[in-house]
């Protein structure tokens, strides 16, 4: 959804506002969802850690998501935010030395001939220039993965998530003067963009992944059903917002998407190779 909502709320506010307001009402959700989930307040001594997380994962990635947001289609930004778990996995390898598999290179190389298919279909940099932005946006999120796994050997999974999104949102808060001024002014159906974003695809959002990570068997159980996103951000991009995905987007994307199942799933077709599971 927040592919879909991101594009028709930034027809009215601007890319900063957008991101206070929507991370707004999710913390003011999560403020009264904490207690009742039992969540407690971290440690003083690791609100540094949190305030790392919020400002990657929320406060800078909200910018550049929104950006790549405003200049490309849902089906287009959600492929690319697919590859977030591939360069989590990527940034676990040049960082700790975690090891990739042949495979895994090779999904790799896949993807970035994918990215290219998008970003050139049209013809040398003619198209796709919200691209950079979303490929930022996926950069940040695995970082910010990188992160939450370094908290959740401390907290759980809802506290880790929450309270980076209290610390987001307080830095989201620079934009307060020009977020209330454009909120006052827009109409009604910009307002109920923004909430839907704040409720769903945030507070709900971070909220019930938090839960299936930690209930589910393994974190692959989970991460796998991301293959769904780009599917379903194109038929709602399509049923509510009217956008037809272009053959750039079909073509780019299902090398892309090819290379994301091959990260994942190539090992199962290959016994006998060493291959990790992978990240969610």
């Amino acid at each position: 959804m927040a592919y879909v909502y991101t594009r028709m709320a930034l027809r009215h506010f601007s890319v900063y506002s957008l991101g206070l307001l929507r991370y707004i009402i999710a913390s003011a959700i999560l403020l009264v969802l904490a207690p009742m989930l039992g969540v407690r307040r971290p440690a003083f001594k690791d609100a540094p850690k949190f305030a790392f997380a919020g400002a990657i994962g929320f406060f800078l990635y909200m910018i550049v998501f929104n950006k790549g947001s405003a200049m490309e289609t849902a089906a287009t930004a959600s492929i690319i935010l697919a590859t977030a778990p591939v360069i989590t996995s990527l940034m676990s390898w040049a960082f700790f030395r975690e090891k990739l598999s042949a495979i895994q290179w090779a999904a790799i190389a896949v993807e970035f001939s994918g990215i290219l298919t998008l970003t050139l279909w049209n013809g040398v940099l003619s198209t796709g220039r919200g691209i950079p932005w979303l490929i930022a946006a996926a950069c940040l999120l695995g970082t910010f993965n990188l992160q939450q796994r370094k908290l959740v050997k401390i907290y759980s999974g809802l506290q880790a998530s929450i309270f980076s999104i209290f610390f987001g949102t307080a830095m989201l808060a620079v934009f307060a003067p020009s977020a209330f001024e454009e909120a006052r002014q827009a109409e009604p159906v910009f307002l109920y963009y923004a909430a839907v974003l704040g409720i769903f695809s945030s507070a709900l959002a971070y909220v019930t992944w938090s839960v299936a990570i930690e209930r589910a068997p393994g974190a692959s159980h989970v991460s796998n059903y991301m293959f769904l996103t780009p599917f379903v951000a194109s038929l709602l991009g399509f049923l509510i917002a009217g956008e037809i995905p272009g053959m750039g987007t079909l073509t780019g994307g299902a090398i892309i998407l090819f290379g994301v199942f091959l990260f994942n799933f190539g090992g199962r077709y290959f016994p006998g190779k060493d291959f990790p599971e992978p990240l969610g």
